[in-house]
């Protein structure tokens, strides 16, 4: 399904735009002492990393089942079986995407309605290399998506487990569109939304303040705003004015800001 590999394609991009945050100077702190590390920024972003592997699956389970109707397959990868409304997976611990073994159970039920088709993923004990996935994410796709644009929601509702033991769970709706500037041959994106993360008897609530924007061109955002709350800290990290750098800004309540390496 083109449109679902254009979604994918869109989130996996976003992923790799996030990750590897590298502080060039101290944590910034707000006067009663509190911060937002580099760490704690990636860890906020941990989850679509893991998610995008799972969300990899579902579009390659999707566009197997050319035939869209009851059947099922096997390979040395998975065992699935179709119906005409989904399909529901097991994994053998393989390699899908060419990085990241995949094990585990995977359901998913689509339907198509006025103005969008909306697809529903159940994960029960799915890995994704040593990350095990728990819950539910919900898809609806824009009747308007095409090959070349497309507008996508994501609700998620999930649990992590890591290598380590700790979990990190993830609720929250992000929107993300993309369009394809065939003039310069780079794909444009951006993302809005509300989520929020736990981990270690922390909450992180994030909300876009102004779209998060990029393009296949540059390595990382280049523009756009959000707010990250911790423990009562809220904490805006701006990405810039457009300009293709790997530079953000964390501005604190007390107005102390710092300039971090993406």
């Amino acid at each position: 399904m083109k449109k679902l590999n254009l979604r994918i394609l869109s989130i996996a991009f976003f992923t790799v735009a996030f990750l590897g945050f590298q502080s060039c100077s101290e944590d910034g702190m707000s006067s009663d002492g509190e911060s937002l590390t580099q760490t704690e920024l990636q860890t906020i972003l941990t989850t679509d990393a893991i998610a995008g592997v799972a969300d990899f699956t579902i579009a390659e389970l999707y566009n197997n089942n050319t035939a869209k109707q009851a059947s099922s397959a096997k390979d040395d990868c998975y065992t699935a079986t179709y119906t005409e409304t989904g399909f529901e997976a097991t994994f053998n611990n393989c390699v899908l995407n060419g990085t990241d073994n995949v094990n585990g159970t995977v359901s998913v039920s689509y339907t198509e309605g006025e103005g969008n088709s909306t697809f529903v993923a159940t994960f029960t004990d799915f890995y994704a290399g040593k990350a095990k996935l728990n819950g539910t994410r919900t898809y609806k796709i824009s009747a308007n998506s095409t090959e070349a644009t497309g507008a996508f929601t994501v609700t998620s509702n999930i649990s992590v487990e890591m290598e380590d033991g700790s979990t990190i769970s993830e609720t929250g709706t992000k929107t993300l569109s993309i369009s394809y500037d065939g003039e310069a041959q780079n794909i444009l994106f951006a993302l809005s939304g509300n989520w929020s993360v736990e981990t270690e008897g922390n909450t992180y609530a994030v909300e876009t303040l102004d779209d998060l924007e990029g393009n296949s061109a540059c390595e990382h955002i280049t523009t756009g705003a959000m707010v990250v709350s911790k423990n009562g800290l809220a904490v805006t990290v701006d990405f810039g004015n457009g300009d293709c750098d790997a530079i953000a800004t964390l501005i604190y309540p007390n107005g102390a800001t710092e300039k971090i390496t993406l």
